[in-house]
């Protein structure tokens, strides 16, 4: 059968049946919060920065942000959009002042789709502006204008106010995770001295910049090997020094107070600069990984008309600055070579700790090459995409969306394994076997990794040996029985890549898989609960006598059942790094020697859970 190409084939949409229709090329993945990069978190960002964008061109110096239950309020103090502009401002493609250099001059908002892809994607989106004692208020649902007040007076202060309500139909039963929210909001506090954010009654304020930020993060890569370098000049700023308890480079950067999580033109000059000018204070021809091995830093850049690499502006593409046409290389680079060379010349106890810790990852890469030949041997003999993993055909792309869903299902024994495997969707999901238990690394050194046949294999299939910026899964999920097997399987993993990749942790990358406890069915309908609420519930929802089954591991789960969990309505629980929470503190806590305070927490967390089999009547 064939299908007429015609003019009644061509259909133009408009702006707001574009975005619903398109979403990812406005806002990346969708999600339903359970990942920081998830897309819900976008529109919050999309509404901030424009008025972080009238803080920097100074216009206000408070942003109150509220979130209730999914109902999402940003007001700012700004000049507030023209009263005539309103709507245009947030229903019209294209619309906006960030087009003249003159208004915004380095602003973040940058082509006039944020805030009409946060309004054309909400179930309900409120824009009013106050400015010169008068006021505007219109309303939509779905991008549809379902409000248009009159300007009429007003006494509060000027500014703008936003409330949105993320639309569900494209987000699902979303949840905003507040240790997601109060991240980002640290970081526009970070960059912005002077700024100060309320969010939901927690007041955050910064004055040292990105020194700040570094000691705002610290947690488990402390102690540093020395003091914090800070640089600040002209439009560009950076903080670093070097970890004692990581094994791998951890950057935070920043392009107009933009998170570019992806780096881009300024990250890969800072690294150029430091190892190049490193090189020719101590006049030694150091290795590049033996300099950047475990360095911890903090970057940004305030650019003219930035280019970035997505709507989502997670990686900086732009070659020159505007108007002078420098390149950020030479630019970033000329910076980094003045002040740290200086710097070194001056703070002699800095230089020689810098330079012991080069020598210290020197010896220690030297010492490993060897091991990491036997383990490279030993992947190729395991036969590691045969055996062990069960690969998928999309890999991890921050600028693609099926690249976005890449998944790897980590499990133990073949009957989990096997129902994964037969349900799990091939294009973006991959399984990785497991064979018992994994050691317990805790206090380990690195070599473990690689002496480990499962941990060589695991992370040979996570592509991390080099570098993080090689992973080939956005998504890590440990999928273990809900049993004490499974869960001591859990704390290993955990304890694993709390120790060895951390930053794979704090990049939002690690989960764990919910499945259901039970079964709860009728003749007419098969409820799946994951709780003993869920369980009470679906209990009164069929009716009396339903047939009730206590899943004990994740062999039992038919395949044919096993898609309703790892499909559209996955339930995955981030693996979160408080704020408040030390790395190594936790894991000698959980892992170390079995100490009075844990046989004491042990027993006071203790619960006895019944099999619930029996007959239940609502």
């Amino acid at each position: 059968m064939s299908v007429e190409y015609n003019d009644e084939s061509i259909r133009s949409l408009d702006w707001k049946e574009h975005i619903r229709l398109r979403p990812g090329m406005y806002i990346g993945k969708l999600g339903d919060g359970s990942s920081p990069d998830d897309g819900i978190y976008v529109l919050l960002k999309e509404i901030i920065d424009n008025s972080i964008d009238e803080f920097v061109m100074g216009h206000g110096k408070t942003i109150e942000i509220k979130i209730d239950e999914g109902v999402v309020t940003v007001r700012d103090y700004g000049r507030g959009m023209p009263l005539g502009k309103v709507s245009a401002c947030v229903s019209q493609i294209n619309t906006g002042a960030k087009y003249d250099s003159k208004v915004f001059k380095k602003s973040v908002g940058l082509n006039g789709v944020g805030s009409k892809a946060v309004n054309a994607l909400s179930s309900y989106f409120k824009a009013q502006s106050i400015r010169e004692e008068k006021t505007k208020i219109v309303e939509y649902n779905q991008g549809e204008l379902i409000n248009d007040d009159k300007i009429v007076a007003c006494q509060e202060k000027p500014g703008t106010l936003i409330t949105f309500i993320p639309d569900k139909e494209v987000f699902g039963n979303y949840h905003y995770i507040s240790d997601y929210v109060e991240e980002m909001l640290w970081n526009y506090v970070f960059l912005n001295n002077g700024l100060t954010i309320d969010y939901n009654g927690l007041k955050m304020q910064a004055k040292n910049g990105l020194l700040d930020l570094l000691e705002h993060n610290l947690d488990g890569n402390g102690p540093l090997n020395y003091p914090i370098i800070h640089i600040k000049e002209d439009d560009f700023e950076c903080a670093f020094s070097h970890s004692s308890r990581s094994y791998s480079e951890e950057y935070f950067s920043f392009v107009n107070g933009q998170h570019t999580t992806q780096g881009g033109t300024h990250q890969n000059a800072f690294r150029e600069a430091v190892v190049k000018t490193i090189r020719e204070f101590y006049k030694k021809d150091f290795d590049t990984s033996d300099i950047r091995t475990s360095l911890f830093a903090a970057i940004s850049v305030k650019v003219q008309e930035p280019v970035f690499e997505s709507q989502t502006k997670t990686k900086l593409g732009s070659q020159y600055l505007e108007p002078n046409g420098q390149s950020i290389r030479n630019y970033v680079s000329d910076i980094i070579k003045r002040n740290l060379d200086n710097f070194l010349h001056i703070n002699t106890e800095t230089a020689e700790a810098l330079y012991r810790k080069i020598l210290q990852s020197e010896k220690e890469r030297k010492d490993m090459a060897g091991i990491k030949k036997l383990a490279r041997e030993s992947v190729k003999k395991a036969s590691l995409h045969n055996k062990k993993l069960r690969d998928c055909r999309v890999h991890f792309d921050s600028n693609d969306e099926k690249g976005l869903e890449s998944t790897l299902f980590i499990t133990e024994g073949d009957s989990a394994s096997g129902s994964i495997t037969k349900s799990r969707n091939v294009q973006t999901q991959a399984v990785f076997s497991l064979r018992g238990k994994p050691l317990n690394c805790y206090g380990l050194s690195k070599k473990i990794v690689y002496q480990n046949e499962e941990f060589n294999l695991l992370q040979a299939a996570l592509n991390i040996d080099e570098s993080m910026e090689n992973l080939r899964y956005n998504y890590i999920v440990i999928a273990t029985d809900a049993d004490v097997d499974g869960m001591h399987i859990r704390m290993l993993l955990l304890t694993f890549f709390l120790q060895f990749y951390p930053d794979l942790v704090k990049g939002g990358h690690l989960y764990i898989l919910q499945t259901p406890l039970f079964r709860v069915r009728n003749k007419k309908e098969t409820l799946y609960c994951y709780s003993e609420t869920e369980r009470i519930e679906a209990i009164k929802k069929l009716g009396p006598n339903p047939e009730i089954t206590r899943f004990k591991g994740l062999g039992e789960i038919s395949p044919d059942e096993f898609k309703h969990f790892i499909g559209k309505n996955i339930r995955l629980d981030p693996v979160i790094l408080k704020r408040e929470s030390s790395v190594p503190e936790t894991l000698e806590f959980y892992m170390g020697k079995n100490t009075p305070t844990r046989q004491e927490f042990i027993i006071d967390n203790l619960r006895i859970e019944e099999d619930v089999v029996e007959e239940v009547s609502g």
